[in-house]
This record gives structure tokens, sequence and C-alpha cells, in this order.
């Protein structure tokens, strides 16, 4: 049996790295993919486009205008003199926002009245827009606490003085600058490896059935079991390589701290890549041809990454998708990463992520056998 192992080894490792664009191919893309996704995937909004029309002229709203200015969140790219002009740049994508401040801001202001500002917003980018005015209140709350300490200072500097403040000293845990990079760049290593294994399987199979070698290989002593661990254990090292070199892009270029096991990370890889890697063959034993897989892997690829929690928590998912997101090995892979990376958990917590990994691979992979057997007759 090994002997015979070992030839369908060989083989399949000469048909992969035979080509030089098929080694650069497999290692090449996914370290460029991680350091272009690690900066590119970002909750962080930054230099929002914005424009001003600013009707009231005063010294308290050009200070309120220099407070947007002054943001890292906000880029005042224009000033406008007609409400008309609001539409057309928001219509045009010029602008995501636009603050219009009314005659007689100031003079309310010292009247010690409530004086408002419309906030125009591109609201079809949902997020951007509620993260967008998330900070704009910020900015506009702050400006409205200090001018009125500011006015009760000038008018009763005692009451001023002996007002009572609410502090709240932040304290977080496990990512102290609430570094979006750090939640995402542990994603991502999950992401790349589930596209890499899951095309490289999907086309395995169904390739060597599609250019009429299967039947050759079938009428050699070889068991069907030992075809598929041969099939199998190339793209599992294959797999293992690519996700050593994008781990340590992510921990020694975006320098995301690995507080937890390398040994409990690798566990956790291992039985991703059985999982995967049974999805895999399973769609490649259902495919009749290379195109077919390939669509069909995509079909799975982009449902598994958007229920694994990568970019939105699944506590907000409808409460069927919540439960079908348990049949996703990505979904404990994920959790797996961010746990390992960020909190430094060990085996001791993250036991029901590797049982539920674990049995979606064994169960994967005996599908995939049964499943390979009855497409031979």
């Amino acid at each position: 049996m090994l002997s015979r192992l070992r030839h369908m080894l060989v083989k399949e490792f000469i048909q992969v790295l035979r080509d030089k664009r098929t080694r650069f191919l497999l290692l090449g893309p996914p370290v460029i993919q991680m350091v272009v996704f690690g900066y590119a995937a970002t909750l962080e909004i930054k230099h929002v486009p914005m424009a001003v029309l600013d009707y009231d002229q005063s010294q308290a709203s050009r200070e309120l205008v220099s407070r947007f200015e002054g943001s890292r969140y906000f880029d005042v790219r224009y000033r406008l003199t007609d409400r008309r002009q609001v539409a057309d740049l928001i219509d045009r994508g010029e602008v995501t926002m636009a603050v219009e401040i009314d005659a007689g801001f100031a003079r309310l202001l010292g009247k010690g009245e409530t004086a408002h500002a419309q906030v125009i917003v591109d609201a079809s980018n949902s997020n951007t827009a509620l993260v967008g005015l998330g900070y704009l209140n910020e900015v506009a709350g702050s400006y409205a606490r200090e001018y009125q300490l500011a006015s009760l200072s000038r008018t009763a500097p005692l009451a001023a003085g002996g007002l009572p403040t609410i502090v709240l000293d932040k304290r977080p845990w496990y990512n102290t600058d609430m570094s979006s990079q750090w939640f995402f760049v542990p994603g991502v290593i999950g992401n790349l490896m589930l596209v890499i294994v899951m095309t490289l399987t999907a086309v395995s199979v169904v390739r060597e059935r599609e250019i009429g070698t299967l039947e050759q290989i079938m009428v050699t002593p070889i068991r069907r079991s030992e075809f598929i661990l041969g099939k199998t254990i190339p793209f599992f090292l294959i797999g293992g390589l690519d996700a050593t070199l994008i781990s340590a892009v992510g921990t020694f270029w975006f320098k995301v701290p690995l507080r937890g096991s390398v040994w409990v990370l690798a566990l956790g890889t291992v039985l991703f890549l059985l999982g995967a890697l049974g999805i895999g063959l399973f769609i490649s034993t259902v495919s009749a041809t290379q195109q077919q897989a390939m669509v069909t892997s995509f079909f799975f690829i982009m449902p598994a990454i958007i229920f694994s929690g990568f970019g939105s928590p699944i506590s907000s998912m409808p409460t069927f998708l919540q439960y079908l997101t348990l049949l996703n090995p990505m979904r404990y892979f994920q959790t797996v990463l961010r746990s390992v990376y960020l909190k430094g958990v060990g085996i001791d917590v993250l036991w029901p992520q590797m049982a539920g990994m674990a049995a979606i691979g064994i169960f994967m992979l005996s599908v995939s056998v049964l499943r390979f057997h009855k497409s031979l007759e």
C-alpha cells in the first residue's frame, strides 16, 4: 500500500509542480493577496468627502467647520454658496456628506438656544453613512460641550468650575488600539486558505475523468482509498505551506500578535484543511467537467465566507441562517484564528470549534469516498 501510495503522490506532485507558472501560482498569489487584502479589508472610514454650506459666516460657524477640517475622519472638499449644489455633488459621487449651517447659527448659540445644522448624507452605502454620521455627531457634540462650558465660564465662572462631569475610562482588551486590521488579517488568512484548497481540490478528480486517465488509473493495482489519499495529501501539504506563508505575513508584516500557541493554531489549520479538502473532493466527484467544478466551488466559497462571521457577526443574522452556519467549517476556523491570535486562548476553550471542524472533515471525506465509488460504477 505504501509503495502504491508513494507512486500516486509522486504522480500528483509532478502533475502539479511541473510547470513554472503553476508553481508560482501556488505560492505567489496567496502572499500577494494577503498583503493587498490586509490593507484593503478594514472597517475604519477616514477622509469622508464633505461639502459645507455656511449661510451664517460667523466665528461660531467657522469654528465648527474647522473642527471637521481638523478631523482625520472628514475631508472638506467644497465650500458651497447655493443649496442646489449639494444635490449635484452627491448625485455625481463627489461628496458623501454635506453640512448646511443656517443664518442665525451664532445668534441662537449666544442666546443659549438650540442652533440647528442640517446634514445631508448619501446613504446608498449604509455602512459608510452610519459610521460617518457617528463621527460627525461626535465632532459636533464635542464642539457644543466646549462652547457651553466656555460660555458658562464667562458668565458664571464659579458655577462652571463646579459642574459635574462623567468620564468613561476605556479599557479595550486584546486590541488596545482597536485596529480593525488586527481583526481582519486573521480572517483573511482563513479566506485565502479556503479559496486555495477548494479550487485545487475541486478539479482534481474531474480532471482525471475529463482527460481520460481515471479509467487507466483504476485498472492499476491501486485501490480507490489509496487514490483518494493520493489526491488529498498533496493539496493538504500545499495548503499547509500556504497557511504557513500567509500566517507569517500576518504576523511579521502586519504586526498582528500571535498570543496563543502555535500548536493550537496548527491543529485548527489541519482540521480546517480536512474539511475544505472533503468539500472540494465532493464537488469534484459530482462535476462532469472542470468548468462545472470551478463554478460549483465558487458557489460554495462566497456563502462560506459571508456566513463565517468574517465581516459581520453571526449573531446579527436571521436565526435560520445562524443554525445554517453550523455546517460551515469557516465559521469555526475564523473563531480559532482570531482567538489564538488576539486572545491567546487554548484548546480548553476552543475544543467545540475543533470538534465541529473534525466532524465536518470526517463526514465530507467519507461522503466523497462513497460518492467516488458510485461515480465509477
